[in-house]
């Protein structure tokens, strides 16, 4: 029994496709654990120093810096993940390279215009839309940031299209390590109470400078004189990216529809608490964002090789393992949850364990659906994709707007659940009619993946 496992354990490792996610994984999962330690550290710290209300603060100033890049990226940080595989295999380095540097030129311009608007009606924002004037300062401090908060996306997604491995793991562990190291520095320095806003905007800014320079560095090394280089116009780019951008922005409501609306219903503080247990509750797919790190792009190239016997192979054992990997982190946070709340970050802290229960509900279906998202962008269905996400943001909004006035954390965490369930849900269904064949696992029902 136990030399047939081995053959089984070897056997799903050794794939020769397979290999390269599962070794990829390995170091994009070593960089998430090492990230999330560092920002559940920070958390803590952010908790314990400066108090729940500082933490519902960093997490709505967060929210609005992402929900502005959502716009100035204008979904490239996707396009680019499957354009620069097909680029190389389909021309060279320096097509690929000459794409990526029109992508930079337009996401900064863009971010630039943006952030202008955005500081010019930050007070509008904080008084008329959140009804809380004081937030005023920090949004305006956040959209001065919105050029490098989009580049550091950029960059870090353009690593993945090269298939940078460690480098990759570097840049997921760079902005977390950043942020720690100057909020010790700023909390040793009594900067004052703002220190942890002032902490997340500047890690973001040196982790986009350092990207620049290292994603121009590694192409250079690939760029050969005989490259043959395939023009794409920013027309053809837009097209592209045009349903990416929509699939992030639902995404965007999914994840921060509960922290923008309990800041506007609700108190910092509960903004705090939920921050908290999304935090926790989303460890479960921490591997989840491994492996698709290096799964999207192997997506992108055996779709565009037509080997979509291997594609969807590749895609079954992913999820297989992803969901293999996630169910210990699930099964501790169920039993150890309060726990871990009261331990940590403080007593008051406990309130926040059955929204995590409700959200770690929905982490679960999210790991047994597999890389959904990226399997539809990397194959062409960005379109549909869209769609599908636009309705289950859709259904978030509606839902949050009905149950957060009422109760709170527990609203934002069942409006929240129930959309990442019908985004998966829907996802899989178009997959299987569209190809006949699922990518998800739901064990001991489908069976080995063989």
């Amino acid at each position: 029994m136990i030399a047939s496992l081995r053959q089984r354990i070897t056997s799903f490792i050794l794939d020769k496709n397979f290999n390269e996610i599962f070794i990829g994984s390995i170091w994009s999962f070593s960089a998430q654990v090492a990230a999330m330690a560092l920002g559940l550290i920070t958390s803590v710290m952010i908790a314990r120093l400066y108090g729940a209300e500082m933490v519902g603060i960093v997490a709505i100033t967060q929210a609005f810096l992402l929900l502005a890049t959502i716009t100035t990226v204008l979904g490239t940080n996707t396009s680019i993940l499957r354009l620069i595989p097909e680029h190389i295999s389909k021309y060279s380095a320096s097509s690929a390279f000459f794409l990526y540097r029109k992508t930079q030129y337009l996401v900064a311009v863009v971010s630039i215009a943006v952030g202008t608007l955005l500081f010019v009606a930050s007070r509008w924002i904080a008084q008329d839309v959140f009804g809380k004037p004081y937030l005023a300062f920090y949004f305006g401090l956040a959209s001065c940031f919105v050029v490098f908060r989009s580049l550091m996306d950029l960059n870090t997604q353009a690593v993945r299209g090269l298939r940078l491995i460690k480098l990759f793991a570097f840049m997921q562990v760079l902005p977390s390590a950043a942020v720690l190291f100057f909020l010790i520095t700023f909390t040793y320095l009594s900067v004052g109470q703002n220190s942890p806003v002032y902490a997340q905007m500047i890690a973001w800014a040196c982790t986009a400078m350092i990207g620049v320079v290292l994603m121009h560095f590694h192409f250079r090394k690939k760029i050969r004189g005989n490259d043959v280089v395939h023009p794409m116009s920013l027309r053809e780019l837009l097209r592209i990216s045009s349903p990416m951008m929509m699939t992030a922005a639902m995404t965007f409501l999914l994840g921060q529809t509960g922290v923008i609306l309990l800041g506007v219903f609700r108190t910092e503080t509960e903004v705090g608490l939920y921050a908290i247990a999304v935090k926790l509750a989303t460890l479960t797919s921490f591997l989840l964002a491994a492996i698709n790190s290096m799964a999207a792009p192997k997506f992108s190239e055996l779709f565009h090789k037509g080997e979509l016997n291997e594609l969807f192979y590749i895609a079954r054992k992913s999820t297989k393992l992803i969901f293999w990997s996630t169910l210990p982190i699930l099964f501790v946070l169920i039993v150890l949850g309060e726990m871990i709340l009261k331990k940590f970050y403080g007593a008051d802290f406990s309130i926040a364990y059955p929204a995590m229960m409700i959200l770690i509900a929905g982490q679960l279906v999210n790991s047994m659906s597999g890389s959904t998202g990226n399997f539809m962008n990397m194959t062409g269905n960005e379109k549909q994709f869209r769609n599908i996400v636009i309705g289950a943001g859709l259904v978030n909004v509606a839902l949050s707007l009905t149950l957060i006035p009422r109760f709170g954390i527990l609203g934002a965490a069942a409006s929240a659940s129930v959309c990442v369930v019908i985004w998966n849900v829907c996802t899989l269904v178009y997959i299987k009619q569209h190809y006949g064949r699922s990518i998800g696992y739901i064990p001991f029902l489908l069976g080995p993946v063989k």
